[in-house]
């Protein structure tokens, strides 16, 4: 049954009413220095997730628990105002920074407090998905790959069905969600937009950085890794790793396990990563999968 840890452990009153729905909160302030821990699903607790030093898919090779997810300071030199500085500056932060620092301010104009970027409800960026919204609580609203450069997908297993992974993203009490659910019978539902924070890897860098995958089954069972359930998997990978320039390897498609920090086995030994693989490069895609969502 279900087991996920409550990544808002450990929060003060103030900051569990923003995970909540409160007002919103950038994510280096105060607000959002939540564990981004651990996740949804009851997956096995016996495993460590490997560490940064470890040379693991998920470690020091690929930035380990680093902040690698971070855009980079621009070749240009133009001053860049950053999240924080537009929400806690606001329009103060333009002093100093000329014409470059007031066109990046308007850029983040809708993380304003009390401003928020239009979105249109139930907006798929898989095709092949259906649209269940988590909890508002369990993910965090973002603009990437604008504010954070999109380059790992993480592999999870809920230890139970499709419908109870849904169940529990949409419990604002959780936590955690991914941004979608893959079920036995190849059924995808996407629950967070790709460009928005979802807390699912137990690492916040790895959050920000990352789409999540949860998968229907159990990782001491074999038999819940249908052939339908992998290929539809395989094809939101691919689409994924398409939009975002993503590698299609094991440094860059990893299992939650691999995470630096966490507690979690899935998706467990059962789960045939070199199947996996080889699906996610057979796909074929549209001209048009290789366009991340909002880019030009």
């Amino acid at each position: 049954m279900d087991e996920h840890v409550d990544e808002r452990a450990g929060m003060n009153p103030a900051t569990r009413a923003t995970a909540a729905g409160g007002p919103a909160a950038g994510p280096d302030s105060a607000a959002d220095g939540r564990a981004d821990g651990g996740f949804a699903g009851g997956h096995g607790r016996g495993g460590t997730a490997g560490g940064p030093g470890d040379g693991g898919p998920g470690g020091s090779r690929s930035g380990g628990g680093g902040r690698g997810g971070r855009r980079r300071a621009p070749a240009d030199g133009r001053r860049r105002i950053g999240r924080r500085a537009v929400l806690i500056g606001g329009a103060a932060a333009v002093v100093g920074g000329g014409v470059a620092a007031r066109d990046e301010l308007e850029r983040y104009w809708y993380l304003m407090p009390g401003v928020e970027k239009p979105r249109k409800e139930g907006e798929l960026d898989h095709a092949g998905a259906q649209w269940v919204a988590a909890s508002r609580a369990n993910y965090r609203r973002a603009d990437r790959p604008e504010d954070y450069t999109i380059d790992r997908v993480v592999v999870h297993v809920v230890q139970g069905s499709y419908e109870v992974a849904q169940r529990v993203f949409r419990n604002p009490t959780h936590g955690a969600a991914t941004h979608y659910v893959v079920g036995k019978r190849g059924q995808v539902a996407q629950m967070i937009r790709e460009l928005d924070v979802a807390y699912h890897a137990g690492n916040r860098p790895y959050n920000e950085r990352s789409i999540g995958i949860e998968h229907e089954g159990w990782v001491d069972r074999p038999e819940s890794f249908t052939d339908a359930m992998y290929r539809a998997s395989a094809e939101l990978t691919a689409g994924i790793c398409a939009r975002y320039g993503i590698p299609v390897d094991r440094e860059h498609i990893v299992g939650h396990v691999e995470v630096p920090g966490t507690d979690h086995t899935d998706p467990g030994p059962h789960w045939d990563w070199d199947r996996y693989l080889k699906l996610v490069r057979e796909v074929r895609l549209p001209r048009d999968g290789a366009t991340a969502p909002g880019a030009a």
